[in-house]
């Protein structure tokens, strides 16, 4: 335990529920602001009433990363009323309305207290605004933010948009073509998926993580398993954490690969955004020849991994991946090179670094503003303790940032891969996994794509997950993309909103 009361834990490392330190709420708020005002960030803040339906359990995960810590400690609130941790520490503002949605409590001084994704509260009869027990809520109905005033206007998009797209809804206030502000309503894809994996762990469970959003599976999949692993003291093959290692690398490279065809298109440069449109595919085939699946699903599993890599298929491997970095490195090159491509990119949507620090916002979008976080280096696990890669990061928190540290990952991840299959290690691929050891608490942290994906798993006296949350990184940063928008034109908001790409299932689970 440190100064501030909060214990400190490791990645992957059990806890007893007994040895976490409870503290009174006061306590609890300011610890979470002080350290949150020294450095640390907010990596989980949830609810948990598995033990009495009369209380309410709230858990903090801080993340210190000068440290390679995680710290967590809990209060209890007995009331539906609490002071709320936001004005202090905006990184929570966004954990206290889910608060207030699942649990009924209210968060008294939250500034921007609504729905997260419009579904009735886990206890019946209990709602932080006031609703009756039987009233389903509606999806995107909400008091709305407003800017009154002469030649002001408001432009609302989606829920349903052009394209194949999921649903979201933003909603802009303009004066004329600057937007003023960007209010983002999401909660349409909403599946409850936290609530699904509660219980023994089944066949079902694996394939609810895997599509918990769906172009990150193999990142939230492996977060899942070093949970299972972490609580049945098993250790992980050599071998099987490299594959581990390599589909979440060759993940990064298909996201990201898109990511920069899709900016090319959203400013028309056309040679980029079809040459990546292609070459997205070519890393999606790799994940494939690994394991049969292009989004890797069915690879990572509690124990290791389910599929091998043969030395032909590894010598192939090889050679495609070479192929397809060659004609990346060609496409993109193409893209820096352009003077309009590079004056529709420098300036637009940047985020101080400052605003970055405040929300909290984390992954690419983060380096992109100069924060050298990455859970790779920070918190490594699996592969990543005997294996590092390098931080990618820029500083002007702009579009052109945005694209540039994805292109830096794109070459740190080739050559990554290429480090791992040479050396490709002989052993099993996996081991057999028991009983989950019941009333304990862990914390898996796993670099995907978009960032840090937190998972966070309360067993009960049976060994059955009596809580499980998940924290995409999704959940962070849409707040992110609101804050480009300020003083933009509202004509930069597709590119904008694609140099971020978030996911609205991850956020909406």
């Amino acid at each position: 335990m440190n100064g501030n009361g909060f214990l400190a834990v490791h990645t992957g490392q059990p806890i007893p529920r007994e040895k976490i330190p409870q503290l009174s709420f006061g306590e609890f708020r300011t610890c979470i602001v002080d350290e949150v005002s020294g450095g640390e960030r907010v990596a989980a803040l949830f609810g948990d009433d598995s033990a009495s339906r009369e209380k309410l359990d709230v858990y903090a995960v801080l993340a210190d990363s000068t440290r390679a810590l995680l710290r967590v400690a809990k209060s209890t609130l007995d009331k539906d009323r609490f002071p709320s941790i936001t004005p202090d520490c905006p990184q929570a503002h966004l954990f206290e309305r889910e608060l207030a949605e699942q649990y009924g409590v209210r968060p008294e001084g939250h500034p921007w207290l609504k729905p997260v994704r419009f579904h009735a509260s886990y206890h019946r009869g209990r709602d932080a605004w006031g609703r009756k027990p039987d009233a389903a809520p509606v999806i995107g109905v909400t008091d709305f933010y407003q800017v009154e005033g002469e030649e002001i206007h408001e432009v609302a998009v989606g829920p349903v948009h052009a394209g194949v797209i999921e649903p979201g809804h933003f909603r802009f206030q303009c004066h004329g073509e600057q937007v003023l502000h960007l209010e983002i309503s999401l909660g349409y894809q909403h599946r409850g998926a936290e609530r699904t994996v509660i219980g023994i762990p089944n066949k079902r469970t694996i394939h609810t993580v895997e599509t918990l959003a769906g172009d990150t599976s193999v990142g939230h999949a492996t977060a899942y398993s070093q949970v299972v692993e972490g609580l049945t003291g098993c250790r992980v093959p050599i071998r099987a954490e490299v594959l581990r290692g390599v589909a979440l690398e060759l993940e990064r490279l298909a996201n990201h690969t898109g990511d920069l065809g899709a900016l090319a298109g959203d400013v028309g440069f056309l040679p980029t955004a079809s040459y990546c449109g292609r070459l997205r595919g070519d890393f999606l085939n790799l994940t494939a020849l690994l394991c049969g699946s292009r989004f890797g699903r069915g690879e990572v599993r509690p124990g290791g991994v389910r599929f091998d890599l043969d030395s032909g298929r590894l010598q192939q491997c090889m050679e495609r991946l070479d192929a397809a970095f060659r004609d990346v490195s060609n496409a993109v090159d193409l893209l820096w090179n352009s003077s309009s491509v590079q004056a529709r990119f420098e300036g637009t949507g940047a985020i101080s670094q400052e605003t970055c620090r405040e929300l909290g916002i984390i992954g690419p979008a983060a380096r992109a503003c100069g924060l050298e976080c990455d859970v790779r280096q920070d918190f490594p696990a699996g592969i990543f303790r005997f294996a590092q890669v390098p931080v990618s990061s820029w500083t002007t928190g702009d579009v052109f940032a945005r694209a540039y540290v994805r292109w830096l990952e794109i070459q740190r991840s080739v050559a990554f891969i290429k480090d791992q299959l040479r050396a490709f290690p002989d052993g099993p691929i996996g081991t057999a996994v028991g009983a989950l050891k019941p009333d304990q608490l862990i914390i898996s942290l796993v670099e995907g794509w978009r960032g840090e994906i937190c998972h966070v798993a309360l067993t009960g006296h049976s060994g059955e997950f009596s809580r499980y949350k998940i924290v995409d990184p999704s959940f962070h940063n849409w707040m992110g993309l609101a804050m480009a928008l300020r003083d933009q034109q509202i004509s930069d908001f597709p590119l904008c909103n694609k140099s971020f790409n978030l996911s609205y299932c991850g956020h909406d689970l």
